[in-house]
């Protein structure tokens, strides 16, 4: 039997299962209190990297407020999706000093 015939389902509100994923918060947490990892992606980008910092409890005015400072030491764009900072090109090491300079914890994945 084929998957051709598969029962699809939507609601008004769209795709619920995106809207779990995103996790807004209502209070930041001091920089002191937090670990910023920072990765390297390419997948889904045609090739282009972007450095990516996950794992902060910050608000989504904040989150965009470090995307700011980020951009600006890195020289760069980038953008806030889905309570992720993501940064165009190889900048972890120059972001894991900015980030440390704020007071952030910062752990560096990949190579």
């Amino acid at each position: 039997m084929s998957n051709t015939n598969r029962t699809v389902w939507s609601s008004k509100e769209g795709d619920l299962r995106k809207k779990n994923q995103t996790v807004t918060h209502s209070r930041s947490l001091p920089p002191q209190q937090q670990t910023a990892y920072l990765h390297r992606e390419s997948g889904g980008r045609g090739g282009k990297v972007v450095s990516v910092v996950k794992n902060l409890v910050l608000t989504e005015e904040d989150l965009k407020a470090l995307a700011k400072i980020l951009k600006q030491e890195c020289g760069t764009g980038g953008t806030v999706k889905e309570g992720v900072i993501e940064i165009q090109g190889e900048h972890r090491r120059r972001m894991a000093e900015v980030l440390e300079r704020l007071g952030y914890k910062v752990k560096i994945a990949g190579g």
